[in-house]
């Protein structure tokens, strides 16, 4: 499994098989350069702006953005679990969906715009989590502390942060990811790689945080 951080809240997934999978495209109001990339399959946490353009993603993919088990291929299974965006039960912004991907004998969790701590019903549902692809900016989604908390809930082998302040959104009102790798022993942390190559047979020889 190769994984991509296109931007934000976008990751490019692409399996052994060939199989793409988008999460959260952004568009250009968000800042970030927009490109057009080719995938089978699209899944789409919420519908704001910054994690919906779908027209963006080319091919023919299938989009996900509800909840339930969902079966992009044989062998490439989506479980959608609804989420509060913020940290009233929705009553600010709505609700998320968080997704489990399950590919290639790995579990894949992309939280979407989570505004607060899973409860026990989404610990469940998401059970044990390989590699985890976290909101961390605050404002919008849970903070660096909280992002922090999340992982302790989870404990997740690998984590992937995501939805920050970068060049390309400094004027959002969200903290930079060195808000949240400072929490964390420098040693765990691997900053500037491209994309993360991952099987199940070398899991264990990865970074506990990848910044990409």
């Amino acid at each position: 499994m190769l994984i991509q951080h296109i931007g934000h809240a976008e990751f490019l997934i692409t399996l052994e098989s060939g199989f793409r999978v988008v999460t959260d495209p952004y568009d250009a109001s968000t800042g970030y350069p927009v490109q057009k990339i080719e995938a089978d399959g699209v899944l789409v946490s919420h519908h704001h702006h910054d994690h919906d353009a779908v027209e963006n993603v080319t091919g023919h993919p299938q989009i996900i953005d509800y909840a339930g088990l969902h079966t992009f291929a044989p062998d490439v299974k989506v479980t959608g679990i609804l989420a509060d965006h913020d940290d009233a039960e929705g009553a600010k912004r709505g609700k998320t969906l968080l997704f489990l991907l399950e590919a290639e004998d790995l579990r894949v969790a992309h939280l979407g715009d989570l505004g607060c701590l899973l409860d026990a019903d989404q610990l469940e549902a998401l059970g044990q989590v390989d590699i985890l692809m976290l909101p961390v900016g605050g404002f919008f989604t849970i903070d660096a502390a909280q992002a922090k908390e999340v992982i302790d809930q989870l404990d997740p082998r690998i984590v992937i942060p995501m939805h920050y302040k970068t060049e390309y959104n400094a004027d959002w009102p969200i903290g930079p990811v060195e808000d949240f790798t400072g929490l964390f022993d420098p040693a765990q942390v691997r900053k500037g790689g491209q994309a993360l190559r991952v099987t199940r047979g070398d899991l264990a020889c990865q970074p506990r945080i990848v910044v990409l």
